[in-house]
């Protein structure tokens, strides 16, 4: 009978030990193929920490951040030994800009384990978001000192001394990297921008160079590429590299001055003229706007004659702007009253703006004809 009853309780044992496996199975398998939701619900039904970590792991994956902040807190309350799940939390709290949670979490990783240059990092990380800079930069040289390849750790402390303008301490870090992976574009960005700030253009142009080759087609590194071909006396080649700045925007006038002087210096003296003029031309200040609103205040002042004066000044600035027009003759018909005068301007109005057929241009016309009969009444 003792025999009976112990193969019964074994067997349901290896049941519920293959029923848990299968479901485990389940669970990863649905969570290996981004069935977030369903994995979710086969986790539920285990209530292991692991099973934990992965539903909070599958709310992180489908972005519903707070039930997998939720999730990774409750887990960590309750088994502090989980060294990855709170690495995951501290991770989330940089993610959702919470600086100072995160923070905390990375001090206590670094308390259970000081060898680990990732949590080093993203101390440095918390610590710079929350303005802490020499703290930040003493965190990425740990992780450094820990791991000397620590690639984002090399970028944010050449980074900073780039920002610094110590160009050494720039080389000293991005060569570190360069040296563990050569086509790092964030680091020779780096150091090409070092060696740019520092005026040593013959050795940025080389980096820039690179970063194009390897698909950093950006205005900024054209920008300075032209300037430095410039400066070098590769004329050809800076009329090139601003043409390719001209590709983003047509009308950059720093990119059409440039042309224009690659031009001038390659003594193809027409085209220099050509394109600095249209440097000068896109570069031509507008203060239509601010004249306009200068009028309206001294409309609301009751200041007529200096609103007309403004209103003349805007439409001057743009010959386009049929209101300014419209608004000059409006407020001399009504200031001035002289017939003749009016009458001149809503002509002039109604030849150039007329075409639109608006309220205005109505208006326009309907205000010569009143005016010429004013005129007229007034000669008999």
């Amino acid at each position: 009978m003792k025999k009976l009853v112990l193969i019964c309780v074994l067997a349901i044992l290896g049941n519920k030990g293959v029923a848990q496996t299968t479901s485990n199975t389940i669970a990863d398998s649905l969570f290996a193929t981004a069935n977030y939701t369903l994995a979710i619900n086969e986790y539920a039904k285990q209530g292991s920490p692991n099973a934990q970590l992965q539903i909070a792991r599958a709310y992180n994956a489908i972005g519903n951040f707070d039930k997998a902040l939720a999730q990774y807190i409750s887990l960590v309350q309750s088994n502090q030994s989980l060294e990855l799940a709170k690495y995951e939390l501290g991770r989330l709290y940089l993610k959702l800009k919470h600086y100072t949670p995160a923070q905390a979490v990375f001090s206590q990783l670094i308390k259970k384990n000081d060898q680990n240059p990732e949590y080093f990092h993203y101390l440095g990380e918390s610590l710079k978001e929350l303005d802490h800079f020499p703290e930040s930069i003493t965190a990425y040289k740990q992780s450094v000192k820990i791991d000397s390849t620590h690639l984002r750790s090399l970028f944010q402390l050449g980074k900073y001394y780039v920002m610094q303008r110590e160009r050494d301490s720039v080389l000293k870090y991005v060569d570190k990297g360069l040296h563990f992976y050569g086509n790092d574009v964030s680091l020779i960005n780096l150091k090409a921008l070092a060696y740019y700030n520092d005026h040593y253009l013959w050795q940025a142009i080389p980096l820039f160079e690179r970063l194009v080759e390897l698909g950093e087609d950006k205005e900024y590194i054209h920008e300075r590429m032209g300037h430095a071909y410039l400066i070098m006396h590769r004329y050809t080649e800076a009329k090139d590299a601003y043409f390719k700045l001209l590709g983003f925007d047509e009308e950059n006038p720093k990119a059409l001055y440039g042309v224009g002087t690659s031009f001038w210096k390659l003594q193809e003296l027409d085209s220099a003229i050509t394109y600095i003029q249209k440097s000068i031309e896109v570069q031509k200040v507008t203060l239509d706007k601010e004249y306009n609103a200068l009028a309206r205040l001294a409309v609301e002042q009751n200041d007529i004659k200096l609103a007309i004066g403004y209103y003349i000044k805007a439409y001057q600035e743009n010959y386009d702007g049929y209101l300014y027009k419209y608004e000059i003759c409006l407020l001399s018909d009504l200031y001035y009253k002289n017939p003749k005068q009016s009458l001149k301007c809503y002509r002039e109005y109604q030849q150039k703006f007329g075409h639109q057929k608006d309220y205005f241009s109505e208006f326009a016309s309907k205000r010569i004809s009143e005016i010429k009969e004013e005129i007229h009444m007034n000669t008999h």
